[in-house]
């Protein structure tokens, strides 16, 4: 036993402790470091009229990937803002030809124009889920450990048509099938997923989620069809339909609906009622959704015989949001303060110099002005709070059994281009 395993004061016969072993995974990054990056990541979006998001989504990925850190060694991020915008105009310029055509149809073609509008939607969903799996492809292979590179292979017009099966089913099922979706969907990506040339694969039952979250759905849903089942049950609607189309003024057709059909204000209050606490039970329980969906992730993931367990704490969750309102709130009541000063200050200068016509003007701006500076502050809260205390709380949740598989890898894969990057970037679809 070295100095280091016990004290040199250690009294003759007195049992010795160890030192707790330090966490196989663990996140170093300092908070104010991250803060200050987002802080200065706005301030240039704003400056640059956005161009500048590339620079600081890169600036973000690397720090949380270098403070990142596997059996005391850290990731590596290898992505560049230079291969982000090469990406998005590439997706940009494909994209561009598809609106125009959507409008130009829409313009000329009657009511296979208004066809064509309601078919968008499901083609730009599609394309959303293909550059979904792209992006993920490219932000694989921009990361390395032990100087290994991640690399993804895969059909990503498969995936596509796979996400797009299972989210036609969690929309006609009212959200029961989103459990099943996800683990088809992490089976199919985990699949093709590769350390090197250590392959993963994903292990969490879909089943399981679905018997975790279906009290939730329950609470949030449950009121909403109670509503609609009792609106069919109790209201006679051919009465009400009847008694709508009978002309006449309008308090008229309400004393005859009030008669034919008394129980439709009993409806109309119950829905408002069962919308108002759905609305509520959503906003409370989305952390623990969201905690619960993270931890069952994180358990589910293996690389050979490399296995994770996560023991993330719902309240760590609530925790992040709550901070995010707080600040949130200080926030805005700033940004009022601000804006009020802002107004009373310009008001006065141009009527003081005998031009008011102008104050509608100046008060135009500086209110895009600050909603511009409102909506960049949110952002920056939001993950200076919840995104951070998400990868955080996720990376120090895990446990690692069978670390000695990564012994064995040997490098694999190459770099892939960043166009879906860029394409997920465009149809607002991308992450971290």
């Amino acid at each position: 036993m070295t100095l280091v395993d016990a004290p040199a004061a250690a009294a003759p016969g007195m049992p010795v402790f160890a030192a707790p072993p330090a966490p196989a995974v663990r996140f170093a990054g300092d908070r104010r470091a991250y803060w200050r990056l987002l802080i200065r990541g706005a301030a240039l979006l704003a400056v640059t009229l956005g161009i500048y998001r590339f620079w600081f989504a890169t600036d973000v990925r690397r720090f949380l990937w270098s403070n990142t850190e596997v059996a005391g060694e850290t990731l590596e991020y290898t992505g560049t803002a230079l291969e982000l915008l090469i990406g998005f105009l590439i997706a940009i310029a494909l994209l561009v030809p598809l609106y125009l055509g959507f409008f130009v149809v829409a313009l000329n073609l009657g009511a296979i124009g208004q066809l064509s509008s309601v078919l968008g939607f499901p083609i730009l969903a599609f394309l959303g889920q293909f550059a979904v799996y792209r992006a993920r492809r490219y932000r694989l292979t921009r990361t390395i450990y032990r100087g290994v590179r991640c690399h993804q292979g895969g059909s990503a017009l498969r995936f596509a048509v796979c996400a797009m099966f299972w989210w036609t089913l969690i929309l006609l099922t009212l959200g029961l099938a989103y459990p099943f979706a996800q683990a088809r969907l992490e089976r199919f990506k985990m699949r093709h997923t590769f350390y090197g040339d250590l392959r993963g694969r994903f292990e969490g039952s879909g089943f399981r989620l679905f018997l975790r979250g279906l009290p939730m759905w329950l609470l949030v849903v449950g009121p909403l069809a109670f509503a609609l089942f009792y609106a069919i049950v109790a209201v006679d609607w051919d009465k009400v339909t009847e008694a709508a189309s009978s002309g006449g003024s309008g308090s008229e057709i309400l004393s005859q609906i009030e008669a034919l059909s008394p129980n439709l204000y009993s409806a109309i209050v119950i829905s408002i009622v069962a919308v108002a606490v759905s609305i509520t039970m959503a906003t409370v329980l989305f952390p623990v959704f969201q905690a619960m969906i993270l931890r069952w992730w994180l358990s589910g993931l293996r690389f050979g015989a490399l296995t994770l367990r996560s023991q993330l704490r719902t309240g760590q969750i609530y925790g992040a949001y709550l901070r995010f309102l707080g600040y949130g709130l200080l926030f805005a009541i700033a940004v009022s303060i601000a804006a009020g000063i802002a107004y009373f200050a310009l008001n006065v200068v141009l009527s003081a110099a005998g031009k008011p016509e102008l104050s509608e003007i100046a008060n135009a701006v500086t209110g895009v002005g600050f909603y511009v500076v409102a909506m960049l502050g949110y952002s920056t809260i939001y993950q200076g709070t919840v995104k951070l205390s998400l990868w955080r709380c996720g990376v120090e949740s895990i446990e690692l059994e069978g670390l000695a598989a990564l012994e064995a890898v040997k490098a694999d894969g190459t770099p892939s281009s960043a166009l879906g990057e860029g394409l997920a970037d465009a149809l607002n679809v991308g992450g971290i």
